[in-house]
């Protein structure tokens, strides 16, 4: 029997200098996938269209349709202006199909979620974007996963209390439409005094 192999998570961990929310999926697809070498990179994942919706009313405001890719340089100065870190639940990984689904995705080694949020100290809420990555995070911070659009708080190691939030996931295969998604973002990004 072939082993399969254990996948490092391929980014670094995107912090702007006061970010205040930290969202977290479970990995990125497998290379081919990618249109560009950031998080959500998937041109058929609307995590990025969402954002575009929420934030100025167009669900094509990151996309370069021409190119076939996400305009990075636009989302970068968003996450600094918002003040919004991405990060992975998972940092080591096998994928357990050869396909991008988080069912058949085994994390080996979960994030170092703690010495990440050193980095963050405005932090105070996390947002996970789909089931499994809700799991992990429960599982890193001894707390259950709460229900989609939902969070649960959560005093950690360094004493901070932070909203841990779940959202549903921006897969388009997860079964929801993606106004409906948006809704759900957006009241998070309320909740923060993001939005």
């Amino acid at each position: 029997m072939t082993m399969i192999p254990v996948e490092i998570h391929p980014f670094e961990p995107y912090v702007p200098d006061d970010a205040r929310l930290l969202i977290m999926g479970t990995f990125p697809p497998k290379n081919e996938r990618w249109s560009m070498e950031f998080y959500y990179p998937n041109r058929i994942n609307d995590f990025w269209r969402i954002m575009g919706l929420i934030f100025h009313d167009d669900k094509e405001y990151f996309y370069d349709a021409a190119a076939r890719t996400f305009r990075l340089g636009l989302i970068k100065k968003f996450l600094n202006a918002k003040g919004i870190a991405l990060n992975d639940t998972g940092h080591k990984v096998r994928r357990l199909k050869d396909n991008a689904s988080d069912k058949y995705l085994e994390i080996v080694e979960p994030v170092p979620l703690m010495e990440l949020l050193t980095r963050m100290p405005h932090c105070h809420a996390l947002a996970t974007t789909g089931e499994k990555a809700g799991e992990t995070l429960a599982s890193i911070t001894g707390t259950v996963s709460p229900k989609i659009g939902e969070y649960v708080t959560a005093t950690l190691g360094d004493g901070r209390e932070v909203k841990i939030f779940r959202m549903p996931s921006t897969s388009r295969a997860y079964p929801l439409a993606i106004e409906k998604k948006a809704a759900y973002y957006a009241d998070m990004f309320r909740e923060i005094g993001i939005l």
